[in-house]
């Protein structure tokens, strides 16, 4: 749902003065247009905001909730324009002002697909219409935002920056909407959770599956991938939520990490690997091992690296890099490699006599598993409910959420 920005922002005037001739001063806008503005968003959201008195005009309790999460929505747009205007107050303000959906919506979908044609269809607009959104924002920013390249159009790094509020700014309305149903007892807003390897397996579905039987209207949305990418996706308000191991020394100062439990590494083979049963390995046996593991920078490849290092020998020169379970599962049945996994998550591959744990113990090899989450995110009711769930099955500490 693409709200107008005038009207939004005419509601939080009125919130904050009291009054459709104040609000009107403040945004410059006449009162006919204001009290037309917040009839439609009323109309839009299915609810009233407002009790009109005599007095004045007053939130009412769905209001305030929802007008919580347009004042949240409109502090990223005013961190946008903060990059582009730090020091000019009324610049920064007249942008807030001034820019509008389209022209937000077209910002993403463009740096996203640098692609006109593609952000024009995903938008259902035509390209001379896209054309002129940007322009506008170009002109809003007193920067251009996109150049033409040899494999599309190249956004440049103030557009990826401004991108990233954008996306939080729709993705804070979007919340407010559900809060909405929510309070009408609609529980079937979204959760979408990022889920790195092990939570894949066990977490992430065991943890769903009781919340689709508490809500049973809820919208879920599991997403695997790189870390990276999931992490840049949690950045931009695309994810609420990522599972799996967590990052020493976090990635970026805008998430917090919060512990499940500890997870201990286990060398894997296929059932009957001539070393499956061994509670110790030699130095020249580990080493004559060929192995299939993640890309550098994941915990389990720096506790690989840490494992030949404590044991004052290089690590293979040989290996597979792979993080698709589905593939490392393949490999380590059709072939003598090994892996160094969780036991978790290959526990149905061990109890039908696919996969075995090598019973050695491998000392120094723990990594954290939790939740990684924006620091400034405020989850929904059903949001909120799945952290809890994640906590009462694994958790250790408190999710301060």
């Amino acid at each position: 749902m693409l709200f107008n920005h005038r009207h939004l922002l005419s509601a939080l005037e009125i919130q904050n003065t009291g009054t459709i001739s104040e609000a009107a001063k403040h945004i410059h806008l006449t009162q006919s247009a204001i009290t037309q503005g917040i009839s439609k968003l009323e109309d839009s959201i299915g609810l009233s905001l407002f009790h009109r008195t005599n007095s004045g005009m007053y939130s009412t309790e769905n209001g305030s909730h929802f007008l919580l999460r347009v004042e949240r929505a409109f502090k990223h747009l005013h961190d946008f324009a903060a990059i582009l205007f730090a020091a000019d107050k009324i610049k920064k303000n007249s942008f807030v002002r001034s820019v509008n959906s389209r022209q937000l919506s077209a910002l993403i979908a463009i740096t996203e697909l640098q692609s006109y044609t593609a952000a024009a269809l995903r938008l259902g607009l035509t390209q001379p219409t896209l054309h002129r959104s940007i322009k506008g924002l170009e002109i809003l920013c007193a920067q251009k935002l996109f150049q033409r390249s040899p494999i599309g159009v190249e956004p440049s790094w103030r557009a990826r920056q401004l991108t990233r509020y954008a996306s939080l700014f729709f993705s804070e309305l979007a919340q407010g909407v559900e809060e909405l149903g929510e309070v009408s007892g609609r529980m079937d807003g979204f959760i979408r959770i990022g889920s790195l390897p092990l939570a894949r397996t066990e977490i992430v579905p065991r943890c769903l599956l009781q919340l689709v039987d508490e809500f049973p209207q809820a919208q879920m949305s599991i997403v695997d991938g790189p870390y990276n990418e999931q992490l840049h996706a949690l950045l931009h308000g695309q994810l609420d939520i990522i599972v799996g191991a967590l990052r020493y020394p976090k990635p970026h100062i805008d998430i917090n990490q919060y512990k499940l439990f500890d997870d201990p590494l286990s060398i894997v083979f296929r059932n009957g690997h001539p070393l499956a049963k061994h509670s110790e390995i030699s130095n020249n046996e580990i080493r004559a091992l060929k192995w299939v593991l993640p890309r550098q920078g994941a915990p389990a490849r720096q506790v690989f690296n840490e494992l030949f290092s404590s044991r004052g020998i290089s690590p293979p020169p040989a290996l597979i890099e792979c993080s698709s379970m589905v593939a490392i599962r393949g490999l380590l049945l059709n072939s003598d490699i090994a892996a160094l996994l969780p036991a978790r998550q290959v526990k149905v591959e061990v109890v039908n006599g696919l996969l075995a744990v090598c019973p050695m113990h491998l000392s120094g090899t723990n990594r954290e598993i939790g939740l990684t989450i924006r620091k400034d995110w405020q989850p929904t009711q059903i949001q909120n409910r799945i952290l809890q769930i994640f906590e009462q099955h694994y958790g250790t500490n408190k999710i301060n959420k």
